[in-house]
């Protein structure tokens, strides 16, 4: 027979009794109700069709665009953008964010001022209705553009959404050499120099490694350099094919700057994905890129800008000469691009408070103004990879919008004058 206390130990023991369980857990907090937002858009203009819709509401939940409403929602915050048009905000497919775009000459500085340079840059390009930008890489090999790039994702930087080239993958004496002194007073070797094939690997691989989104290629000499010549190919088919085989096993993209004819085509064949400037574009590359999809940035306004200001800003004979030089072949590329259909990108390559001035460029070059409009939103979100999340005022995608006095489509100018910015449902600008 049990007694009493031997009782109490056996139920203690097997945890019973109401005294002994442990307690429900308690359920989870609900979410707080997503802040929605309604968009006033006077004319709401569909960038894929050109139409325009008369005094609608974008309705934006938290970050994203939830509908486009006749009237807005019950309990929504509305915010009336005037008798403007509102668009999707740009996209920027060429920048170079680590520059004082004041000073165009020899100018070294360091890391950290370039940082700083780029978060007056990123601002800028933000307040200029551009919402998403990729930087063409840059000459730091600490890698201050991939900081800049997660100090915005993080919120601690205001800019644009970002993706980012790492360093320039060049030759010795290349465009992307940084190292203009005389052999006696020179740099260390620099980590985004291959003069072979052996060479391109660890580079790349340094590149990936620290956070690179793209692999930036020099095909060809450039223009903004006193070493190299734009008609020249430096890298090779050869090393640019194993640049574009490591990147693509590690799901990145590659971009070539190409200027000259022979190096276009060598990248092309090389499998690159995108043509940066292209401007010496020949039937036989055109073509090419046309079978093979690549990309075309042509960043047109930038040579003709650099012509017209001479000297200024720091700008080096050397440099005046090789931009005359090739200003003359800029439209015939231009127009054979056009002819072949190629798909083809925004980018400025110039100072963030000009960018805009890329479409009008555009637009002289050949291009109607819905088609310089598409390539700064929707086919610059297809070249990025970013479809799914901007370019476009649609269900689902990130609430980035502008807002312009007048109709763009008559004068695609009024985009350099923007009155009204939201990113992700915040106002930047307004």
């Amino acid at each position: 027979m049990r007694t009493p206390a031997a009782l109490a130990l056996s139920t203690l023991l097997l945890g019973g009794g109401a005294a002994t369980r442990a307690a429900e857990p308690a359920a989870p907090p609900k979410p707080p109700p997503p802040v929605v937002i309604a968009v006033k858009a006077a004319r709401l203009l569909d960038v894929r069709t050109g139409q325009v819709r008369r005094n609608a509401y974008v309705v934006i939940a938290d970050d994203r665009i939830r509908e486009i409403a006749a009237a807005p929602p019950a309990g929504a915050r509305v915010v009336d953008a005037g008798n403007r048009t509102v668009l999707p905000g740009m996209i920027d497919c060429h920048v170079h964010l680590l520059l004082n775009w004041k000073n165009q000459g020899f100018n070294p500085m360091s890391s950290p001022q370039g940082v700083l340079w780029g978060v007056h840059n990123v601002r800028t390009y933000l307040d200029r209705g551009f919402t998403t930008i990729r930087d063409a890489g840059e000459g730091d090999s600490a890698y201050g553009q991939i900081a800049l790039r997660d100090s915005i994702a993080s919120g601690l930087v205001d800019g644009p959404r970002m993706v980012t080239a790492g360093g320039f993958l060049s030759v010795s004496g290349g465009h992307g050499d940084g190292d203009w002194f005389p052999p006696d007073a020179g740099f260390p070797h620099q980590p985004n120099i291959a003069d072979n094939v052996e060479e391109v690997g660890p580079a790349v691989r340094r590149d990936i490694k620290y956070g690179a989104d793209w692999i930036k290629v020099m095909a060809t000499g450039g223009v903004m350099d006193p070493l190299s010549d734009f008609t020249v190919q430096e890298l090779s088919e050869e090393q640019m094919a194993k640049a574009v085989e490591i990147a693509h096993r590690a799901r990145k993209r590659v971009m070539a700057h190409a200027e000259g004819t022979a190096g276009i085509v060598a990248a092309v064949r090389a499998g690159v994905d995108s043509i940066e400037h292209g401007t010496m574009l020949d039937e036989t590359g055109a073509k090419l890129m046309e079978e093979k999809g690549t990309w075309l940035v042509p960043t047109l306004e930038t040579f003709q800008r650099g012509v017209q200001q001479g000297l200024a800003n720091g700008q080096l004979p050397a440099m005046l000469d090789k931009a005359r030089k090739i200003l003359a072949y800029q439209q015939p590329a231009f127009t054979l691009a056009l002819r072949h259909h190629l798909k083809i990108a925004l980018g400025d390559d110039d100072d963030p408070e000009l960018a805009a001035q890329e479409l009008g460029a555009l637009v002289r070059g050949g291009m109607t103004p819905l088609e310089a409009l598409q390539a700064a939103t929707i086919h610059g979100a297809e070249l990025l990879g970013m479809s799914d999340d901007v370019g476009a005022i649609e269900p689902g995608k990130y609430a980035d919008l502008i807002a312009v006095d007048g109709d763009p489509l008559a004068d695609v100018t009024r985009l350099e004058h923007v009155a009204f910015v939201m990113k992700g449902g915040k106002i930047y600008k307004q």
